[in-house]
This record gives structure tokens, sequence and C-alpha cells, in this order.
């Protein structure tokens, strides 16, 4: 079961590159505010 996600998410972002990197920046960035907010606070 795992190696048929593994092989529909690799799939996926060879298809889809520019979709795949935009989300892949995008939860980086959210990861960076939440740890940038808490060491603030």
């Amino acid at each position: 079961m795992h190696r048929d996600i593994f092989k529909y998410v690799m799939a996926n972002i060879q298809q889809r590159k520019l979709r795949s990197w935009l989300t892949i920046l995008g939860i980086i960035i959210g990861i960076i505010s939440i740890v940038t907010l808490i060491s603030i606070a």
C-alpha cells in the first residue's frame, strides 16, 4: 500500500512540477513563520 502511494506521489510531482514546488515552498514558508513566531514570543 505504501509503495502504491509513493508511486502516485512521484508521478504527480513529475507531471505537475510547478504546482509541486509551490506547495513545497508554501509548507516551508509556513514552518519557518511558525518557528519565528514561537522564538519571538
